[in-house]
C-alpha cells in the first residue's frame, strides 16, 4: 500500500526525489508506530492512533529526536494524502485522520539582504574572464534575477536560455531572448523575464566560458556546468556562493535568501504580491504574502523617520 501510494506521488503529483525520500522516511515511521500499537491494516487505524503519531513526533524517543513544527506538520500531511489514498482504493471504508491538523507553525520572515550587498556578493565573483568565474558570475545573476530556487538554476538547459541578438531600444525585437524558462515544484513551468545584468553575464558565460568547460567532459545540455564539463550540482552551487559571499564579507547567505532579496527587492520596489507570486512560481499567493510582512517594517520605518507626527 505503502509503495502505491509513493507511485502514486511521484507519477500522477510529479514530486520532486527529495520530497518523496522525506515522504518515504516520514510514513515508514508511521507504518512502525502503527504496528507498535498492534495494527496491520489501515482499516483498523483510528483518529486516536494518528493523533499519537503526531504526540510522538513532538515529544521524540530514544530512536527519533522530536522534530520540529515543520518537519512534523510535512509527516501529517503525508500521512493525511496515506489515508486519503486508502480510502480511494477501497483498502479503508473511513478516514481516521481527516480532522488531525498539523501543529501551527511560527511565522517567520524570511531574511533577506540588502541591494548593496548583492552587488558586492556578484563582485565577489571576482573581475577575471576564467571560466569558473564568467560561470559563477552568471549563476549569481542568474539566481537572484529571477528568483530561481538552486534546483531550478542547476536544472536550466541550455534551450531554456534563448540565444540571439539582443531586443532593440524599443524593445520591438527579441522579446524571447529576455525570458528563462525555469521548471519549479511539482514539475510546474513558468517563464520569468531576464534582466539586463543576467543577461550580460549569461552571454558572456556561454560565449567565453562554456565551450571550454564542455570541452572537458561528454556532452551534456545543461547550461550550468562544472569543472569537468558535467552538470553543476545543487552543492557546487551552493559552494560557489558560500566562497563569493565569504569573500565580499557576508555571513549567512544562502541560495534561498537571494530568492527571499528578489522577493522583497521587487515589493519594495511597488510591485504586485500577485506578479511576484507567478514570478516565485507559487501555487497559492499565501505563500508570497509573508514577504508584504517584510516591506511593512520597512514603511514603518520610513513612516517614523519622516513624518512630522510620528513621534511618540
Amino acid at each position: 500500500m505503502l509503495s502505491s501510494y509513493l507511485a502514486h506521488l511521484a507519477v500522477e503529483r510529479g514530486l520532486s526525489a527529495n520530497t518523496l525520500a522525506s515522504y518515504r522516511r516520514d510514513l515508514r515511521r508511521y507504518v512502525e508506530h502503527l504496528r507498535s500499537r498492534g495494527l496491520e491494516t489501515f482499516a483498523q487505524v483510528a483518529e486516536a492512533d494518528v493523533v499519537a503519531f503526531l504526540a510522538a513526533l513532538r515529544e521524540g524517543d530514544e530512536d527519533h529526536p522530536a522534530l520540529v513544527a515543520s518537519s512534523a506538520a510535512r509527516a501529517v500531511s503525508a500521512v493525511r494524502g496515506l489515508h486519503r489514498f486508502a480510502v480511494r482504493e477501497g483498502v479503508a471504508g473511513h478516514d481516521p485522520a481527516h480532522e488531525v491538523r498539523p501543529p501551527r507553525q511560527l511565522r517567520r520572515l524570511p531574511k533577506a539582504i540588502s541591494v548593496a550587498e548583492v552587488e558586492r556578493l556578484i563582485a565577489a565573483c571576482g573581475p577575471d574572464d576564467s571560466p569558473l568565474a564568467l560561470r559563477n558570475r552568471a549563476l549569481l545573476e542568474v539566481l537572484y534575477g529571477t528568483g530561481a530556487r538552486i534546483s531550478e538554476a542547476v536544472g536550466l538547459a541550455v534551450d531554456d536560455v534563448p540565444t540571439g541578438p539582443a531586443r532593440d531600444r524599443d524593445g520591438d525585437h527579441g522579446h524571447e531572448q529576455d525570458q528563462v524558462r525555469l521548471r519549479g515544484k511539482g514539475g510546474r513551468t513558468r517563464v520569468v523575464p531576464l534582466g539586463r545584468f543576467a543577461r550580460q553575464a549569461l552571454d558572456a558565460y556561454l560565449v567565453r566560458a562554456r565551450p571550454r568547460l564542455a570541452a572537458h567532459g561528454r556532452g551534456t545540455p545543461a547550461l550550468f556546468l562544472n569543472a569537468r564539463g558535467g552538470r553543476l550540482t545543487r552543492q557546487g552551487a551552493w559552494e560557489v556562493l558560500q566562497a563569493a559571499a565569504e569573500r565580499a564579507g557576508l555571513s549567512g547567505v544562502s541560495p534561498h535568501m537571494l530568492r527571499h532579496s528578489f522577493a522583497t527587492h521587487l515589493l519594495d520596489g511597488g510591485a504586485d504580491v500577485r506578479v511576484v507570486q507567478e514570478l516565485l512560481g507559487h501555487a497559492s499567493v499565501t505563500t508570497t504574502q509573508v514577504y508584504t510582512l517584510v516591506t511593512v517594517d520597512k514603511l514603518r520605518e520610513v513612516y517614523a523617520a519622516a513624518h512630522p507626527r510620528a513621534l511618540h
